[in-house]
């Protein structure tokens, strides 16, 4: 049997940049507009889990679960977080009605002192770019202490050229600025640029980080 949604001891935090985006992201899960809603992960990441042994996993900013159940069919041990109670719920019924085991918590990715290391690999697909500076340091003292050395830990996100905000979507992260975020705990072993289509909006400009653990 599937675990149910678990909420995080104590409130996530809700600084105006998290509250900014939770609404955002309820807005969408409200209205059913949900244009990451696929059954299953990018195949960026079904190929680089293919050469993993099952571990234990963390799907930050999980959504509906895709990556989680996916993994948790593998055979991976997963912890599924997201701040949205609505996404975190489906994400757990999804996953009963596939007979797997995984943990779901409604938390930010922020705000991870309930659970305890160590993890194999962590998954962040667009969950990060919606960070200001200071969660992203915190969002990076979480990663450091709960995966293992050697561990890996890949990411997708939305670039941008310098520090201003974006008017549709993502805020996004310079590329330069989200390498030096993690390089005191990673190294980035491989990367690859993009362009990512979103119905309603122009075309932005993405990356495919992949980091292993020093």
């Amino acid at each position: 049997m599937t675990a149910g949604p678990s909420e995080n001891e104590g409130n996530p935090i809700m600084d105006d940049n998290t509250r900014e985006v939770y609404e955002r992201l309820s807005e969408r899960y409200a209205s059913g507009d949900v244009p990451w809603d696929d059954p299953l992960p990018p195949p960026e990441v079904t190929a680089h889990v293919a050469d993993l042994d099952a571990g234990r996993a963390l799907d930050l900013g999980c959504g509906y679960g895709r990556a989680s159940i996916y993994l948790a069919s593998l055979g991976w041990d997963v912890d599924g977080i997201d701040f949205i109670p609505e996404a975190i719920a489906e994400a757990a019924r999804r996953s009963r009605a596939a007979g797997l085991k995984a943990r779901f918590h409604i938390s930010a990715v922020t705000d991870l002192n309930y659970l305890a290391g160590s993890y194999d690999f962590a998954l962040d697909v667009g969950c990060c770019h919606n960070m200001d500076e200071d969660n992203l340091a915190r969002y990076r003292k979480q990663l450091c202490r709960l995966i293992r050395p050697g561990g890996d830990f890949m990411l997708f996100a939305r670039l941008r050229e310098d520090d201003g905000s974006q008017d549709d979507g993502p805020g996004g992260i310079p590329r330069d600025k989200l390498e030096q975020t993690f390089s005191s705990c990673f190294e980035l072993v491989r990367l690859e640029k993009g362009s990512t289509e979103v119905p309603g909006q122009a075309s932005w400009p993405s990356a495919w980080f992949w980091f292993k653990r020093r």
